[in-house]
């Protein structure tokens, strides 16, 4: 089953909500039903079936992560024999991202995607993905790289600590600036109020280039740039278009600086109490996911592209070779501040990609 909670533009853009208490919000989730006051429809029946498997996004319906989720549903149904049930629920529907997290780590729903930008609070060798300058330009090699480097095995060991079993590292496409104004050079970037994810290591990042992070949650962005409260943002193709962030903005800046790089984690104490068989096949189709999400992330981010452009008159500017080499140097700071911040196991992770992406590139 698919939860049908779609929001519209006013909720995706609101700007205040009461916070729930934590284990409030958990308890009624294991209960099987949530208060009208959190303005939410009714979860499955009370009580938590075994065969019913509950997936949380961090976007909307109709989002790369949503299509990520609708195939993964038809594919764990299909190959359970109908044994398993995948309930999703898109953005909003049972809280914030950080909240999501906690649910999993609580067992009180199964499946998430767990974002770095907010995740490396917890787990800072996560930031990795965060990275400026880090992944190759050609997305066959980061393909190659996120599927069998080394270095996903012992960022594994770091989520397994906080009761997280790693289940898929998903790209989800380019990261683009928008803003009040043109950005081309480094310089251009002092001052600018650029709404980031609560990450450090993304915040720090920014500032080395002489921006003002702001921290904000993904609902409040559009009202935040409409007021003025922000001078600027960054996100995938897809979600500047799905949230109508291109609405308020004049300028939208393709630099190629960093992937935008989700991961889908499961409750350990879920995944362990699987049997072999449930096991090696979520294991295998989320293994098998892998081609499927960076081929359709690439379709969805070309698609909300040629919208944007029908849409509206933003001015979309794609950085040079040259233009882009100026900010690798001030954008490579933020590596310093990930290597302090994640200790030797998040340094051993760096090196490692850093060394599989140079060996992918030159083959």
């Amino acid at each position: 089953m698919t939860m049908q909670w779609n929001p519209s533009p006013e909720q995706n853009r609101e700007t205040s909500r009461t916070p729930v208490p934590f284990s409030r919000l958990a308890a009624l989730i294991k209960g099987g039903a949530l208060t009208a006051g959190l303005g939410m429809a009714a979860l499955a029946s009370a009580g938590v079936q075994a065969d019913t498997w509950r997936f949380a996004l961090e976007e909307v319906s109709g989002s790369v992560q949503d299509a990520y989720a609708q195939e993964f549903k038809k594919r764990i149904e299909e190959a359970s024999g109908g044994d398993i049930d995948v309930e999703i629920y898109p953005y909003g529907a049972l809280g914030t991202s950080s909240q999501l997290t906690e649910l999993v780590q609580s067992d009180a729903i199964q499946l998430t995607f767990a974002s770095p930008g907010h995740l490396a609070s917890v787990i800072p060798e996560s930031g990795v993905f965060t990275l400026h300058f880090l992944f190759s330009d050609d997305n066959a090699v980061n393909e190659e790289v996120l599927g069998s480097s080394k270095a996903i095995d012992m960022l594994s060991e770091a989520y397994t600590e906080q009761n997280l079993q790693l289940l898929g590292v998903i790209p989800e496409g380019w990261m683009v600036w928008t803003g009040n104004r043109d950005i081309k050079t480094p310089e251009d970037m002092e001052g600018f109020k650029i709404r980031t994810m609560t990450s450090p290591i993304l915040v720090e990042s920014y500032r080395g280039y002489g921006a003002n992070p702001t921290p904000m949650p993904y609902s409040e962005v559009y009202s935040g740039l409409q007021l003025g409260q922000i001078d600027g943002q960054v996100n995938p193709v897809f979600a500047i278009q799905e949230m109508s962030f291109y609405e308020v903005q004049d300028y939208m800046i393709q630099a190629k600086q960093a992937q935008f790089i989700t991961t889908l984690v499961a409750s350990s104490d879920f995944y362990s109490g699987l049997d072999d068989e449930q096991q090696q096949m979520l294991d295998k189709i989320t293994n098998e996911m892998r081609p499927y999400i960076f081929e359709k992330q690439e379709e969805y981010n070309a698609d909300r592209l040629e919208k944007i452009k029908e849409d509206s008159d933003i001015e979309i500017i794609t950085l040079t070779d040259e233009q882009r080499e100026a900010f690798r140097p001030v954008g490579e700071k933020g590596w310093e501040v990930y290597r302090e911040q994640s200790g030797e196991r998040g340094s051993k992770i760096l090196d490692t990609l850093q060394a599989d992406i140079k060996a992918a590139e030159g083959k």
